[in-house]
């Protein structure tokens, strides 16, 4: 018998202290990048898109395939990528960690229009405000440590 999943993430992490270094005009290959390497673990990107400090990505998990270990990947091999094409030249690493979330099929059409028009939406949300309302959400809350070193870098950002 044959394995049959229906497993729909919607992922995003942010650069490394959330530094504004994805450039508009470079930003499209990155996403073509990261597409490839979906592709290459049999992973299906339905969106991807994202603007200066954090991207979001709406996928099917491939069953063979561990989430954590996906995400690693993507961030590992996107960030050498930027490095060796010096794409984003300020930029530097991934933030460590990742928001992944399990969606419905009902919401995927949502998703994608919420993922393409990230652009738009950042002009009335910050990441900061965008990512404690996802975790919410889902019943989830930023850690401790988190909102310290937020708040930290927000008085000197």
């Amino acid at each position: 018998m044959a394995t049959y999943t229906q497993i729909l993430y919607h992922i995003v992490f942010s650069t490394k202290h959330r530094e504004r270094v994805l450039d508009q005009p470079r930003r499209e290959e990155l996403f073509r990048f990261i597409w490839g390497v979906l592709k290459n673990r049999q992973c299906h990107l339905y969106r991807i898109g994202g603007v200066e400090d954090h991207l979001h990505m709406l996928i099917s998990l491939h069953p063979s395939v561990a989430l954590s270990d996906l995400v690693k990947e993507v961030k590992t091999a996107s960030s050498a990528w930027i490095k060796g094409q010096k794409v984003f030249p300020a930029f530097t690493y991934w933030q460590e960690g990742y928001g992944a979330f399990t969606c419905s099929l009902d919401q995927k059409s949502a998703l994608i229009d919420y993922i393409r028009n990230q652009e738009a939406h950042h002009r009335q949300e910050t990441f900061r405000q965008e990512y404690e309302r996802l975790l919410s959400e889902v019943g989830l809350s930023i850690h401790e440590r988190d909102k310290e070193w937020q708040w930290a870098e927000e008085q000197t950002g």
